[in-house]
C-alpha cells in the first residue's frame, strides 16, 4: 500500500513538460461540436467557434502549435487553451474555425501532425481572452526567440 501511495505522490507532483520548439506529434484531430460554443475551457476561457484554438492533453497553456492536415497539406496555427481530447486515438481537439481552415469539417476527423512553433506569454487571469482569428493575431503573444 505504501508503494502505491508513493507512486501516486510522485506522479501528482510532476508538472507538464515545457513545450519544446519544433516538437512533432502525429495522430487524429477532431473539432468541438457547436454545443460547446460559449462554454468554459479547463482554464476558464470561453470557447469561440471562430477563434483559432485547441485542446491538448499535456502541452502548456498558450503553447502555439502548427497543425497540418496530412491528407491535403493545409496548415493552421492554434493556441492551446484547453485540455483534451478525451476520445481514444485523438491528439488534439480544434475549434470550428481551425477545422474549417484545415478542410476537415466534412469528415469530422483528420490525420494531422502537430509542431510546436512557440510559447506564448502568460495572459492576465482577470482580462478577457483575446480572439485569435488569424495567424497575425498570435504575433503579440510570441516570446522572442533566443
Amino acid at each position: 500500500m505504501s508503494y502505491i501511495m508513493s507512486l501516486m505522490l510522485f506522479f501528482s507532483s510532476i508538472n507538464p513538460a515545457e513545450a519544446l520548439p519544433s516538437l512533432i506529434q502525429k495522430g487524429k484531430a477532431s473539432f468541438y461540436s457547436k454545443k460547446f460554443n460559449g462554454r468554459k475551457t479547463a482554464y476558464g476561457e470561453r470557447v469561440s467557434a471562430e477563434a483559432l484554438e485547441g485542446a491538448h492533453r499535456s502541452l502548456p497553456l498558450n503553447t502555439l502549435v502548427e497543425v497540418t492536415n496530412l491528407d491535403n497539406q493545409r496548415s493552421v496555427i492554434v493556441r492551446i487553451n484547453d485540455r483534451g481530447p478525451f476520445a481514444k486515438g485523438r491528439v488534439i481537439d480544434l475549434t470550428y474555425a481551425a477545422a474549417r481552415a484545415l478542410g476537415m469539417v466534412s469528415k469530422g476527423v483528420a490525420n494531422v501532425s502537430l509542431r510546436v512553433v512557440g510559447k506564448g506569454r502568460e495572459l492576465a487571469a482577470f482580462s478577457p481572452a483575446p480572439q485569435f482569428n488569424t495567424p497575425e493575431a498570435f504575433q503579440s503573444l510570441l516570446e522572442p526567440a533566443l
